[in-house]
């Protein structure tokens, strides 16, 4: 899947979840879509070219200092960790 798909996939995905979603998995969708928007727009201005591997990589890395920084309890660090494997999931 080439990393545009992948994008489009994520967005209608977090889209979709919006009229099943609790309270908390909507929190977690909407804290873990800034930062996949954060690393998109990041990487696209870059101006090089990105594939999928790199934005997940930059969503991780984004996601590891978000959470040194103490930015989620316990709880939602679970959550939005166990959104962002169902996220990558849409990649296989």
């Amino acid at each position: 899947m080439d990393s545009m798909h992948f994008i489009s996939a994520v967005a209608d995905y977090f889209d979709q979840m919006i009229p099943l979603a609790s309270d908390d998995e909507l929190f977690a969708a909407g804290y873990l879509r800034g930062h996949f928007d954060l690393a998109v727009g990041t990487l696209e201005v870059a101006g090089a070219p990105f594939n999928q591997q790199e934005l997940q990589a930059q969503v991780e890395q984004s996601l590891a200092q978000a959470i040194a920084n103490g930015e989620l309890n316990s709880d939602d660090q679970q959550l939005v960790t166990g959104l962002w494997r169902q996220v990558q999931q849409l990649a296989a």
